[in-house]
């Protein structure tokens, strides 16, 4: 069985998560505000920097490629009601022998502190477990307790420590925490 992922909206709890549209300037405008906040750069060193909106919107045109190929489902978070871009989860590392996958995501600043990544991040992961995914990855810097404690609010376990895991962009490492949900687990830590 080949694992193939189809491009999708997601609906529930006041967000609607949609692909990217590389031909939308709102949301390539979006996007470059998202991976260039220092927060995001903090903790994350793209394998491509966005400087500029061409950078973006050619960033965005890769996203879409990923989708065809099925290599991974980028989504913009939006707002249901009024459709304002809040951030980005994304499901990736799909590797279908073991139907296993990863996640990722961001919030822009001023989304930040009102359950957004939460909500996404639970949104994308049931909708991986119906897709036959078995179990999902999630790793973040180990100095980023807010992604921790999503990660933790939407019942992936603490698993251990990635020694120098992530390279910064100044050529220094960092570590991370790994986390995992199986597919079965409850989207609270404890709970079955």
């Amino acid at each position: 069985m080949i694992f193939r992922l189809n491009r999708t909206e997601l609906h529930a709890e006041g967000l609607r998560l949609r692909p990217w549209d590389p031909a939308s300037d709102s949301d390539v405008s979006a996007y470059l505000l998202g991976v260039t906040d220092p927060e995001f750069r903090r903790f994350n060193n793209p394998l491509r920097h966005v400087d500029d909106l061409d950078a973006a919107r050619l960033a965005l045109r890769e996203r879409a490629r990923q989708w065809e190929t099925g290599a991974e489902g980028g989504l913009c978070v939006t707002g249901a009601d009024d459709g304002t871009v809040l951030g980005h989860v994304s499901l990736k590392s799909l590797y279908w022998p073991n139907r296993s996958a990863a996640v990722g995501y961001w919030v822009l600043p001023e989304a930040r502190g009102r359950g957004v990544a939460s909500r996404a991040l639970t949104l994308v992961t049931d909708w991986a477990f119906t897709l036959g995914v078995h179990r999902i990855a999630l790793d973040h810097a180990v100095t980023n307790t807010a992604s921790c404690r999503v990660a933790e609010r939407c019942g992936f376990a603490h698993e251990g420590t990635l020694r120098d895991s992530h390279r910064n962009a100044d050529g220094t490492y960092q570590d991370a925490h790994l986390h995992g949900r199986v597919r079965g687990e409850g989207a609270a830590a404890g709970q079955a």
